[in-house]
């Protein structure tokens, strides 16, 4: 017989687990921010230990801060703000709470998607507004969450030099290349849902520190697609392969790239198109690998959850799939 972890309210917009699976955040139409934990050690069930109401406004999405800094969470509102929520202990009584460490400033655009990028000596954190601009921003401190600064603005354009005009961007999708080791460079991979192509898709971006600026070392398109609208990135953790592998969600389905770990003479990486996946109902909406990077969960418009996995022929297939339930 199912069953459930935990039963979310009603007005619930978002929900997130953090990065070992063991506390879940949510957030709602009225601005309120939840917290779930474990009822005990043994149990499976899941009750709210914090509530209340941080914004007067909805909150669209929240995103877990790496576990190296604590346990935080980031709230991405409905009038274009974001904001950084910190459990610290109190000085007094040693109960914990949850603290505002971070107000981001206002902009006059929705900001559509926010995600953390670690390494072994910083935190970065990237942003992507409706007008298809980045903001990079990079912790000062790693003991105040509080301490950000500006690092980098940009749009999601391979050349620079370009001129885009007034753009409508109604989603956009981030995710930071997993860590490896000391040597490794800040790289992330974005996406957006807009009225102009050439925002819409996916790059690679990497940080050269030689020069401190970022720089877009891959497009993962195939000739007469870069217009697509993308919907959701995920780049996959990599254990020994000697590429990366970058899962993409237009309305053509899911593609996989392969991402060369060397770049060329001139920076750039070199991408392959590997396998196109196609079963889910409508759009794709959302996507996660596993820790190993072996098995991709996807879900869509039509409430599926689909697993897949490539066999010892590196053919990919759909391994599991999971109705939603009534």
């Amino acid at each position: 017989m199912e069953k459930p972890l935990v039963t979310l309210d009603k007005a619930t917009t978002c929900s997130a687990w953090n990065y070992c699976g063991q506390r879940l955040a949510t957030g709602s139409t009225d601005g309120t921010l939840a917290i779930f934990d474990p009822v005990d050690p043994a149990s499976s069930a899941f009750a709210c230990t914090y509530r209340s109401r941080v914004h007067e406004g909805s909150i669209l999405k929240v995103v877990w801060v790496p576990p190296e800094y604590g346990d935080a969470v980031t709230c991405i509102c409905a009038d274009g703000t974001f904001s950084l929520w910190e459990e610290v202990a109190e000085a007094d009584t040693k109960s914990l709470q949850w603290k505002l460490c971070k107000q981001f400033e206002k902009s006059s655009n929705q900001v559509l998607d926010v995600q953390f990028g670690v390494s072994i000596t910083s935190l970065k954190l990237v942003a992507a507004y409706s007008d298809g601009h980045v903001k990079v921003y990079e912790l000062l401190d790693p003991l105040e969450l509080s301490n950000w600064q500006l690092q980098a603005e940009f749009q999601n354009v391979i050349d620079s030099v370009s001129k885009i005009g007034k753009a409508a961007c109604f989603s956009a999708s981030i995710s930071w290349t997993p860590q490896r080791g000391e040597s490794q460079q800040f790289s992330f991979v974005l996406g957006f849902n807009s009225s102009v192509a050439q925002l819409n898709s996916a790059k690679v971006w990497e940080f050269d520190q030689d020069h401190q600026r970022w720089l877009p070392v891959a497009e993962l398109s195939s000739p007469g697609e870069n217009a697509d609208p993308v919907y959701a990135v995920a780049w996959a953790p990599n254990i020994g392969r000697p590429y990366d592998v970058i899962a993409i969600a237009t309305k053509k389905g899911i593609a996989l790239w392969h991402l060369v770990l060397n770049p060329e003479h001139d920076g750039k990486l070199s991408a392959e198109k590997v396998a196109s996946l196609s079963g889910h109902k409508g759009e794709v909406w959302q996507m996660e690998w596993d820790m190993s990077g072996m098995t991709l969960a996807t879900t869509g418009g039509d409430g599926m959850v689909k697993l897949w996995q490539s066999n010892l022929n590196g053919v990919w297939h759909e391994q599991a799939a999971f109705q939603p339930s009534s």
